[in-house]
């Protein structure tokens, strides 16, 4: 009989089938997954080759497991030869204790440690500055197996740094050894550095100064540099030897010079300013008392009085009172106004001047204080008046001779009370103004005529500057006729080089009714005359040249001061006051004097 083989149940063929399928499914994925992990290495791998920065992995001994092409290429050796080779091999003898100390933190801690700075000796023998950052590898147990490292070569920023450093000591040191005050801020004035001779010109402490902002309130000086250095901040423009008095406790009468530049980085973005304080004060005193100057801001001299009238402008520039200017038209009242106002601490706050005989009374009110809108007919809209328009700065009152009583009698309480009323508005107005006031009439007289109040003449002339005519001062001719060839040349661009020696000659002999400013339209006359490099007589006025003009010697009359010659005088002026006083060379204000005094009346009033 043949053998039969038993036939396998249905369930039995079933359950065969299905262990079958299983058994392939496992290994179906096992291997996906295997691919899988060799993808993510690989892609790990690529990574690791591409960064810039040296990545590595060493066992818990410090021997190299892996690292990337980046630092083989760092080290300068070969693959073959990095790996299995120790930390040690490698880094400074003198770096190794410090690398071992940071390995064993983090073994101990199981914290990263931070990138610190090593010494590392490549293969040609150089030694590169690494930097180095550590982390623990722990395996799937979480116990640790080694280290994973990052290696990043900073050799390069390194030298910049420490150059940069040196450069930075050197700064500091003529930083500290200069005598000039120094003081760097920022865009909001906070101080960034101040040097030690900070101290002894500006009376400050430097560690009061960094860190805080730079306020006038915190300095015994008052913090005349404040405008200046604000100016920079402002239109980001250098300001160079900018002369004040800057007092403090310590100084009382110091003098210094103030320069300003914009502090600008690599880029030229702008971060603050620079300010240096120079102290000038023995140099002020010596060029007061060993030379002349010959301009002071732009007033041009170097006769006897207008050096005095130099120092006089520079003493009353930084001291809060009133100054009355007199002479004769176009002496210059306006330039010595802006001299004062120019050369002290309100600089760079307005400069306003108001012709207060160009204007009726009622003008004249709304000028110099404002209005509001309805105050008179056609005030259609608020107006801010020329006080307000100075406020922080300066206001020159021209021709103040010839203002009403009604505007004299306001004048002198925004004098005494620093405040006003806009015309047809109750509320005053508080101003902080530094009032100039010039005139070429005699006030002393206007007053004793009961055209001019007492008390405010005298609040006007707390201090007088009488400017002399020119014809009083022939040794500035060729100066001025200097300073005008210059300045023309600019504006026309032209190249004349002088005046002639006839025209030198009508010049230092002309009585200048005009004075400096007729000086300067006769010279301005002959730029548009002359074709040449020489001014010549053709080209000057002809009343210059006639002898009316040139008022011989012989003609002139001695200046006596007494009522024979003073009424000769009058009557070969036809009682024309400024001829009169052109023949007794001497001023209009002197000629009204001495009518006063002699009580002189044209003949046709006795």
């Amino acid at each position: 009989m043949s053998e039969t083989i038993p036939k396998k149940s249905v369930k039995e063929i079933s359950d065969s089938k299905k262990q079958d399928q299983h058994s392939s499914g496992s290994l179906s994925d096992i291997t996906l997954l295997n691919k899988a992990l060799k993808e993510a290495e690989e892609k790990y791998q690529s990574f690791l080759e591409e960064i810039e920065d040296g990545y590595i992995e060493l066992d818990l001994a410090g021997h190299l497991t892996f690292f990337n092409s980046a630092f083989s290429i760092f080290l300068g050796y070969t693959a073959q030869t990095l790996k299995g080779m120790s930390y040690k091999e490698y880094i400074k003898a003198d770096n190794i204790s410090r690398v071992f100390q940071a390995f064993n933190r983090v073994f101990k801690t199981g914290q990263s440690n931070k990138a610190f700075d090593y010494e590392i000796i490549r293969a040609d023998g150089a030694v590169c500055i690494g930097e180095l950052s550590i982390s623990l590898k722990k395996d799937a147990a979480g116990l640790p197996i080694g280290f994973r490292c990052i290696v990043r070569d900073i050799t390069k920023r390194k030298i910049v740094e420490r150059e940069l450093e040196t450069h930075r000591s050197r700064l500091e040191a003529i930083f500290r050894s200069v005598n000039d005050a120094i003081i760097t801020v920022d865009t909001e004035m906070t101080v960034i550095e101040a040097n030690a001779a900070t101290r002894s010109i500006c009376g400050i402490k430097v560690d009061h100064l960094v860190g805080n902002i730079l306020s006038t309130g915190e300095q015994k000086c008052g913090g005349r540099c404040h405008e200046v250095l604000k100016k920079t901040l402002k239109d980001k423009k250098a300001i160079r030897d900018y002369r004040i008095e800057c007092t403090h406790n310590d100084q009382p009468h110091q003098k210094v010079s103030i320069s300003t530049s914009p502090l600008l980085d690599r880029d030229d973005r702008f971060l603050g300013a620079v300010l240096v304080i120079k102290d000038i004060t023995r140099l002020s005193d010596l060029e007061r008392e060993l030379k002349n100057r010959h301009q002071f801001q732009r007033i041009v001299g170097k006769s006897r009085q207008i050096q005095d009238i130099f120092c006089l402008l520079e003493d009353l520039s930084n001291v809060e009172t009133t100054v009355l200017l007199t002479g004769e038209s176009g002496t210059g009242k306006e330039l010595a106004a802006r001299a004062i106002h120019y050369s002290g601490s309100r600089a760079f706050n307005p400069f306003v001047t108001v012709n207060c005989s160009a204007l009726s009374e009622n003008l004249l009110e709304s000028e110099l204080f404002g209005h509001v809108k309805g105050a008179f007919t056609g005030a259609i809209r608020d107006t801010q008046g020329r006080f307000q328009t100075a406020n922080g700065g300066t206001i020159l009152l021209d021709e103040i001779g010839d203002i009403s009583p009604g505007i004299q009698l306001k004048l002198l309480r925004v004098l005494q009370e620093k405040e006003f009323e806009k015309v047809g508005h109750p509320d005053s107005i508080k101003v902080d103004i530094r009032v100039i006031t010039s005139t070429n009439k005699d006030l002393r007289s206007l007053v004793e005529a009961g055209q001019f109040r007492e008390d405010l003449y005298y609040r006007l002339k707390v201090v007088e500057i009488e400017l002399p005519p020119l014809r009083e001062r022939s040794e500035d001719i060729q100066l001025l006729v200097n300073h005008f060839i210059k300045a023309f040349n600019q504006k026309f661009s032209r190249d004349i080089s002088q005046v002639s020696d006839e025209v030198l000659h009508y010049f230092l002999n002309y009585a200048w009714p005009g004075n400096i400013r007729e000086l300067e339209h006769a010279l301005e006359r002959a730029f548009v005359l002359c074709r040449g490099e020489i001014i010549e007589l053709a080209h000057i006025p002809p009343e210059i040249q006639s002898p009316a003009g040139n008022r011989p010697a012989s003609q002139k009359l001695k200046n006596t001061d007494s009522p024979e010659d003073l009424l000769a005088a009058l009557e070969k002026s036809g009682w024309n006051k400024t001829k009169a006083a052109r023949f007794l060379g001497v001023n209009r204000r002197t000629i009204y004097r001495r009518i006063h005094k002699y009580n002189i009346s044209h003949p046709d009033n006795a």
